[in-house]
């Protein structure tokens, strides 16, 4: 376990679970929170026996608030010699992530909180949680979160929830596509845990290359991503894991996976 007081990571088996840990803010988000979830991922990517990422936040309140706005001023502080910003290079580290990454909502999940969930392949939430894009109401606007939201929930929702900043309950979230599964809160951890063992035991190979393929293709046309993933299905038929998985199939055993 490494924790880095902002963000503790531990592997727990095959996954590698990432949470912050700041429940008496809410979880909201500050510098070292950034640093703290992007060094997670990296870890998380270097070690060749981590199949999949969890993201959550400490305690029952809040999965994350958004940004710390108890000193707003270091909140919206920029360095304006800077083309990136940290949180933004978050959202990208995420999107060229090849490990899949599942959002553990136990709490509120607001403003910037949208953006660590959208940055996951799946979501989990308890039935209780709160959502929202409320940062028209103190006078910006969820800027970076669109990028990954536009992609996930329809427009015209995601218009509402930006325009009037209002809160939507966790079913809402579900029928808008940004969570996979919601659940009475006593069965979170049983849920989630769940869905790392529906990843685990398949190829990390087609895992990885199919992340990859998937995020290469969104913004393609039809006849590019077609061209582009008949190759790809050809490349993945040459694997270690694909040859192992074929060889079990006749077998009638579970696969051994290389991972190559």
């Amino acid at each position: 376990m490494t924790d880095h007081k902002s963000v503790i990571c531990e592997k727990r088996g095959q996954a590698f679970w990432i949470t912050i840990n700041r429940p008496d803010k809410r979880n909201a988000i500050n510098a070292d929170v950034v640093a703290g979830i992007a060094r997670g991922y990296r870890d998380a990517h270097d070690d060749k026996d981590v199949r999949v990422i969890v993201l959550t936040g400490a305690g029952d309140k809040a999965f994350c608030a958004g940004a710390d706005l108890q000193n707003s001023g270091a909140a919206f502080a920029m360095d304006y010699s800077r083309p990136n910003v940290d949180y933004a290079d978050l959202l990208r580290l995420s999107q060229n992530a090849t490990k899949p990454a599942i959002a553990r909502v136990g709490g509120v999940c607001m403003a910037g909180g949208m953006g660590l969930l959208c940055m996951t392949d799946m979501a989990v939430a308890a039935d209780h949680v709160i959502f929202g894009l409320p940062e028209v109401k103190v006078g910006v606007f969820p800027m970076q979160v669109l990028s990954l939201l536009q992609s996930i929930a329809p427009k015209r929702l995601v218009s509402e929830w930006s325009l009037t900043g209002e809160p939507f309950d966790a079913g809402a979230a579900q029928a808008a596509g940004l969570l996979n599964y919601v659940v009475p809160a006593a069965e979170l951890d049983a849920k989630v845990d769940w869905l790392v063992s529906r990843i685990v035991d398949k190829s990390p190979t087609a895992i990885r290359r199919g992340k990859y393929a998937m995020r290469a293709i969104a913004s393609m046309s039809f006849d590019e991503s077609i061209a582009y993933t008949e190759s790809q299905i050809a490349l993945l038929a040459m694997t270690e894991d694909a040859k192992e998985g074929l060889k079990a199939f006749s077998e009638k055993r579970k696969p051994s996976w290389p991972g190559r």
